[in-house]
């Protein structure tokens, strides 16, 4: 019985840090409407863009999803592209995320604006 108990004690302590975890997105990660349209395809806010070949999908869950099983889903995101322009990293946004304000969602708006690592916020100048 008390094995039981500190077994589950222990789950809850290890637990409740994990949950509160909030994600660490790249610096250079904008914001956007995607819809993956093929294998290797999609639309990022309405432009047709490539997917790299080694694309790493999060879900909300930050587990990773598969670009199959999101064929035609709208979502909202924040990505990365490679030198070549190829979209290499998404991370599908909770709607906590979503509401973070503002967002870069242009090179040029995050190259004026600042980003602060820790609090994963962007603030204009």
């Amino acid at each position: 019985m008390y094995r039981c108990l500190l077994a589950f004690a222990a789950a809850a302590c290890l637990a409740a840090p994990a949950a509160a975890q909030q994600r660490a997105f790249a610096p250079d990660a904008l914001r956007g409407a995607l819809v993956i349209t093929s294998s290797g395809e999609a639309l990022l806010n309405g432009h047709p863009v490539r997917l790299a070949p080694g694309l790493r999908i999060r879900g909300q869950d930050n587990m990773l999803a598969m670009s199959g099983s999101l064929l035609g889903a709208r979502l909202l995101v924040n990505y990365t592209t490679d030198m070549q322009g190829l979209v290499n990293n998404v991370w599908i946004l909770t709607p906590a995320e979503a509401a973070k304000q503002p967002w870069p969602a242009t090179p040029q708006q995050a190259q004026s604006w600042r980003f602060d690592p820790v609090a994963q916020a962007w603030s204009k100048p």
